[in-house]
C-alpha cells in the first residue's frame, strides 16, 4: 500500500494548479493511478517529475481542498471513495483563484442567511492554493466590502421558501405589510428570491390579491409547504416588471417618463451611473438634467428625496406634488 509521510505542504505553487488538475482527471477516470503511473503521465505536459512532488500534491488534496482519495490495495492504485467528486480548480487558473478570492468579500452581503456559512466554506475550498503565498493577507486587507445593514433571514424560512422555488410548490405564512397591525396569512406561488441593500425579498404570486406581490423575507413567519403544484408562467421573471430601470426592488403597472435636474453632489452621483436603460443625461449651466423611462415610481421618490436640495423633480406631476408635500411635512416637523 502507498503512503504518503511527506510534510503537506501549505499552499502548491500557482504553476502546480494545472499539476493538480491532471492528477484529479486521473483518479476520477477510475484507472486506480499510483505514483509511478501518476509521474509517468503528468511528465507528459510538465517534463520531469518526482514521485516525491506527487505524493505532496495528492498529501495536499487530501488535506487542504477535502478530496475523498483512498488506496485500493487490490487494483494498486487511487481512487475518489465519492464517485462524483472533483477538485474544484478544473475551471481556473492562478489569475481566476485570485479574482475569486478577491470577490470573497462580497459574501459579507449574505451574512444574515443561511447561505453564507456554505458559501464561504465553498469559496475557501476553491481558493485554498492561495493560502500561504503571501496574497491573502494583501488583498483580504485591502480589497473591502463594507457591510451594510442588513435584515436577518431566520434558516426555517429560508430553507423553506428555498424548497417552494425548487419545487414549485404553494407556500403558506404570516406576514406582517408595512400597513398591517398584526400578522396576515397569506398563500403564495413563490416565483424569484430578489436581493436589495441588505434585505431579501420574496416575488411571486399572491392567492390572496390574485396579483403579483414582493415580500420581505425578515417579515415572514411560520412559513410552510403546502401539497399544491404550480407551473410558472410565461415571461415570469421580475426583471420583466421593472421598465428597464434600476432603482432596487419595486414593481408597477405603469410606466413613467422622469425628468430630475441635479446640482452638486447629486449631479456627480447621477451622471457617473446608469439608472435605466433610456437614460439620457444633459448637462446644464449648473449640474444636469436626467430623464428616463421606469415603473419603479416610488423607488425614484426615494431617490430623489434622498438627494435634499440638490435634486428637483420636474416630471411626471405627479412626482413634482409627492416630492412638494415630503418636502412641506418635513418642514412642519423640523
Amino acid at each position: 500500500m502507498e503512503t504518503e509521510n511527506r510534510p503537506i505542504r501549505q499552499s502548491p505553487p500557482k504553476s502546480a494548479l494545472e499539476r493538480l488538475y491532471l492528477i484529479d482527471q486521473q483518479i476520477a477516470s477510475g484507472k486506480y493511478p499510483n505514483t509511478s503511473y501518476l509521474v509517468e503521465y503528468v511528465k507528459e505536459e510538465w517534463g520531469k517529475i518526482t514521485t516525491s512532488t506527487i505524493s505532496r500534491d495528492i498529501a495536499y488534496m487530501k488535506d487542504r481542498l477535502h478530496a475523498p482519495i483512498e488506496y485500493n490495495a487490490l487494483q494498486r492504485g487511487y481512487y475518489y471513495s465519492e464517485p462524483h467528486f472533483r477538485i474544484p480548480l478544473g475551471f481556473s487558473g492562478a489569475e481566476e483563484l485570485l479574482a475569486l478570492g478577491m470577490a470573497k468579500g462580497i459574501l459579507s452581503l449574505f451574512q444574515e442567511t443561511p447561505l453564507y456559512e456554505s458559501a464561504v466554506r465553498l469559496m475557501e475550498s476553491i481558493t485554498a492554493p492561495l493560502a500561504g503565498e503571501g496574497n491573502r493577507d494583501w488583498f483580504e486587507n485591502r480589497i473591502v466590502v463594507p457591510k451594510i445593514a442588513a435584515a436577518k433571514v431566520e434558516p426555517a424560512i429560508w430553507n423553506t421558501i428555498i424548497a417552494g422555488l425548487k419545487e414549485n410548490r404553494i407556500l403558506t405564512f404570516k406576514y406582517l405589510g408595512k400597513r398591517d397591525e398584526d400578522y396576515q396569512n397569506r398563500m403564495v406561488r413563490p416565483y424569484q428570491l430578489l436581493f436589495d441593500s441588505g434585505v431579501w425579498f420574496l416575488y411571486g404570486f399572491s392567492e390572496e390579491r390574485r396579483a403579483l406581490r414582493i415580500f420581505s423575507l425578515s417579515r415572514i413567519k411560520d412559513a410552510a409547504l403546502s401539497k399544491v403544484r404550480f407551473s410558472l408562467p410565461p415571461n415570469y421573471s421580475y426583471t420583466n416588471l421593472t421598465g428597464d430601470s434600476y432603482f432596487g426592488i419595486f414593481i408597477g403597472m405603469k410606466k413613467h417618463h422622469f425628468s430630475i435636474d441635479c446640482f452638486d453632489d447629486a449631479a456627480i452621483y447621477a451622471a457617473e451611473r446608469r439608472w435605466a436603460k433610456d437614460q439620457k443625461i444633459i448637462k446644464r449651466n449648473k449640474g444636469i438634467t436626467m430623464e428616463f423611462t421606469s415603473t419603479q415610481y416610488e423607488k425614484v421618490l426615494q431617490w430623489v428625496l434622498s438627494c435634499g436640495c440638490c435634486a428637483i423633480p420636474r416630471k411626471p406631476k405627479m412626482l413634482v406634488d409627492h416630492w412638494k408635500w415630503h418636502v412641506h411635512e418635513m418642514n412642519n416637523h423640523a
